[in-house]
């Protein structure tokens, strides 16, 4: 999103960009959906968040419905356990590249980059909530602003090879300097009538199921604990996971835990943000629900299912519009006032530590085959009895480089990657087995 907002369009500006971002990485909910409705907002009012935010998430949710129908069909086919082991490589470069380059535009100083450090550490080995971890970072903001630490100035704008001065980049349409436009001054008229909206919104499709289906039924049920799960996903899906495999799996039984660890592959490896993983859960729930069977019959299993991945998605999704629309005025009133800054600009440094931590979770899962065996130490990368070079995958090993140079070093597109990476999977499993 930052190489194609901010490098290539030129919709909005770094500083800006990350202003907005921080706000996303404080709420709950899905922080990659919320800046693209947030930015949408920010640049073509209520209308504009509510699309930008719909389409962020709607293609997701089509793979997904369709992945999930193909997997309830192909469990347990060897093409699709090839396509998933070509493309989890490329997962750990995504990420591993999203650190190193939020990493490179944020920790300027050798504060930031302790702060960061100090994140990373609390994440994996103390396992430390993500909140918590937030707001530590952004206490730590505070009393450094009152101390007198000031933002880091920009780095100059130099060719560290060729010591010759870089073009400057075209103005953004909405740069450091752009007067916040009328829609997004604080109004306690405007929240009011974006509160009310969201109730009616939650409340409309609720009672519709709790109608149709009872407030036991299936349905309802999810409803209302995604929309639970939607309130608690501080930090994003990873946050979120054991809450949704204890409500879905041993609660309610929606699907098997083997079920949501497949589910969580396909999450993975499919574009859009890894909490469309819900769309899954709810898929298979309600294609196993005997409710929904009994009422519709099963000739209109599919039908069950899709409609249980629609509704999750919406009980799952209708809070982050609602923080943006309300909060977003309130946000934007905060910007150039150091007293936010600087706590801010701590809360991007404890995210790099964040994103590198994940880098080493996926890195850990997808190069050790054996890693979701092994006992679970401080790190989260095996423990006692984990040898880190038994068992690595070299395969996988080389895919990931492969894919890192290919997204860093010709800066060749995601999906394209992804693709070429699926094709190499189920390449490397035919070769092997014949």
């Amino acid at each position: 999103m930052h190489t194609e907002l901010v490098q290539r369009r030129r919709w909005i500006s770094e500083g800006r960009f990350l202003h907005a971002l921080n706000y996303c990485m404080a709420l709950p909910g899905p922080e990659a959906q919320q800046l693209a409705t947030y930015l949408g907002w920010l640049m073509h009012r209520t209308w504009g968040g509510v699309v930008a935010g719909a389409l962020f998430i709607l293609p997701s949710l089509l793979v997904l419905v369709g992945l999930s129908w193909a997997y309830m069909q192909w469990e347990h086919t060897p093409w699709l356990a090839a396509v998933l082991y070509g493309v989890k490589p490329a997962v750990v470069a995504l990420v591993a590249l999203a650190a190193w380059r939020l990493g490179v535009k944020t920790l300027k100083t050798a504060g930031l980059a302790a702060v960061a450090l100090s994140a990373f550490v609390a994440m994996g080995w103390a396992r430390a909530p993500f909140p918590v971890v937030l707001l530590a970072a952004a206490g730590l903001g505070l009393v450094a602003h009152r101390l007198g630490w000031s933002l880091p100035a920009q780095a100059a704008q130099l060719s560290p090879a060729s010591q010759t001065p870089r073009p400057a980049p075209l103005p953004a349409l909405i740069g450091d300097t752009t007067p916040t436009p009328d829609h997004a001054q604080p109004n306690r008229r405007r929240l009011i009538q974006v509160l009310v909206a969201a109730a009616f919104l939650w409340c409309l499709p609720m009672v519709a199921l709790w109608a149709a289906f009872g407030r036991e039924g299936t349905l309802t049920q999810m409803g209302w604990f995604f929309t639970q799960a939607a309130l608690m996903t501080f930090g994003g899906a990873y946050a979120v996971l054991p809450f949704v495999v204890q409500g879905a799996v041993v609660q309610h039984g929606w699907l098997s835990a083997g079920q949501m660890m497949d589910g969580l592959a396909l999450g993975e490896s499919t574009p859009g943000p890894l909490i469309m993983v819900v769309a899954f859960v709810a898929f298979v729930g309600g294609w196993n629900s005997s409710q929904l069977l009994a009422q519709w019959g099963p000739e209109y299993r599919v039908l069950a299912a899709s409609m249980a991945a629609v509704a999750v998605t919406w009980f799952t999704f209708l809070p982050s519009f609602i923080f943006i629309l309300a909060g977003g005025p309130w946000v934007e009133a905060t910007r150039g006032r150091l007293g936010w800054q600087v706590p801010l600009t701590f809360m991007s440094a404890a995210v790099v530590g964040v994103i590198a931590q994940l880098a080493i979770y996926f890195a850990a899962h997808v190069f050790w085959p054996a890693f979701a065996s092994a006992p679970v130490s401080g790190w989260g990368v095996g423990g006692e009895g984990f040898e880190p070079w038994r068992g690595l995958d070299a395969t996988a090993l080389v895919l990931a480089g492969v894919a890192a140079v290919a997204l860093g070093r010709f800066g060749l597109g995601v999906i394209t990657v992804i693709a070429l990476c699926a094709a190499a999977g189920i390449m490397i499993r035919w070769v092997s087995s014949s």
